[in-house]
């Protein structure tokens, strides 16, 4: 009798984010690309922490109810930068990036990232949320608006990133690197390992 060899799970990642698919790539997995299409804005939680996780929760449960999903696994991330207590997504406008930007200057935030792993073929779930403190430099007023003006910071988390223009105004971080830019795979494989999935058999 012919022994069939065990196809690779279907690993789905449920975010529209370029940078979390990267970190993903980089890590030696194959994620197919669904957007949950999640309203982000009719979510709220009592902690910076808890939103992040609530989000990355719904987009996951969003993408695991999709006929076209049944037996994959879906990840589902959402980051929030916490400042003074207080929860920033994207901003809105460059008038918002700005404001933000000239608050954070010489400061630490916390960025928090929600992960949500969901196993469809056996509903089961691992959930939690990844922290790293982010020690901002002090850009001018005319780098401040030069970054703007870019348009890079009207599409991240905090209005700001480590794989982009901003990488220069960030002194340093304590945490995970990747938690920063989206996704942290050390949580990710301790989310996986849960599940009882190791990482190592999902490589492409």
């Amino acid at each position: 009798m012919i022994r069939m060899t065990e196809q690779r799970r279907r690993l789905v990642l449920a975010s529209a984010s370029p940078a979390r698919l990267g970190l993903l790539r980089q890590a030696g997995l194959a994620p197919e690309v669904i957007v949950s299409g999640v309203d982000e804005d009719a979510l709220s939680a009592p902690t910076p922490a808890e939103l992040a996780l609530v989000l990355a929760e719904a987009k996951a449960t969003a993408v695991a109810g999709r006929p076209e999903t049944a037996g994959a696994l879906i990840v589902g991330c959402d980051s929030v930068l916490e400042l003074d207590g207080v929860a920033y997504g994207k901003p809105a406008d460059a008038e918002e990036a700005t404001a933000r930007w000239k608050s954070m200057r010489g400061r630490a935030g916390i960025l928090q990232t929600g992960h949500c792993v969901i196993d469809t073929a056996t509903g089961r779930r691992a959930a939690a949320t990844a922290s790293t403190t982010v020690n901002f430099g002090e850009p001018t007023d005319a780098e401040v608006a030069a970054y703007v003006a870019s348009g890079e910071p009207l599409h991240v988390a905090g209005a700001f990133t480590l794989d982009g223009r901003s990488a220069p105004f960030v002194e340093s971080i304590e945490g995970n690197h990747g938690n920063v830019i989206g996704l942290s795979l050390p949580l990710l494989r301790r989310l996986l390992g849960q599940l009882d999935v190791s990482i190592t058999d999902l490589w492409a």
